[in-house]
């Protein structure tokens, strides 16, 4: 058995997805943050979160419209998906620096981004207070799925067919080969 050691309280539960979130209620403010610590809260109704420091640009975009757009992230937008992460957008316009492209969403005002696989419109439900980090707890209101991805014979959408990025201690990394699906250690074999 492998010998433990204390380690320090901290985050080092990854990998976790990385995200560009795209919010903003007018082209004059549309912006692109970054987001890995985000996640699903509940299946019904669906919802989930994205976590956010006060100090960033985009906190306050969010705050004031109450809603934004969980943008999937692939391997061809990992360059953009880093740079909006470093770049404040206070002092650049990310979606012309990048040549992405803000498209409108179903339900919102935010825009989504063209690029991105799979696109979730969210309305923002509650704002929990945390720490370094503000929660905004979200309804899921909307999905927008580019249809080569969509498996006509089951209508399941093919993450794995978009390349998917993931963020692990500081570094990207695309997915590997799947390992079994749901129940797979408990299917009876024929």
């Amino acid at each position: 058995m492998a010998t433990k050691v204390a380690f320090k309280p901290g985050n080092l539960l990854y990998p976790l997805p990385a995200v560009m979130v795209s919010c903003g209620d007018n082209p004059n403010n549309y912006n692109i943050i970054t987001v890995a610590w985000t996640g699903t809260l509940c299946s019904d109704p669906p919802m989930c979160y994205i976590s956010i420091r006060k100090q960033r640009h985009s906190y306050r975009l969010i705050a004031d419209s109450g809603e934004f757009v969980i943008n999937l992230t692939t391997h061809a937008l990992a360059y953009a998906t880093d740079w909006c992460g470093v770049k404040s957008g206070r002092d650049v316009n990310k979606f012309a620096a990048l040549h992405l492209t803000p498209a409108p969403a179903q339900m919102l005002k935010a825009p989504l981004i063209a690029e991105s696989p799979l696109n979730i419109e969210c309305k923002v439900c509650e704002v929990k207070e945390l720490g370094s980090h503000d929660m905004f707890i979200a309804n899921v209101v909307a999905i927008n799925a580019d249809e080569k991805y969509i498996d006509h014979t089951t209508g399941a959408f093919q993450l794995n067919h978009t390349e998917p990025i993931a963020y692990s201690h500081g570094k990207y990394y695309t997915l590997g080969e799947k390992l079994g699906g749901f129940g797979f250690s408990v299917k009876k074999r024929r």
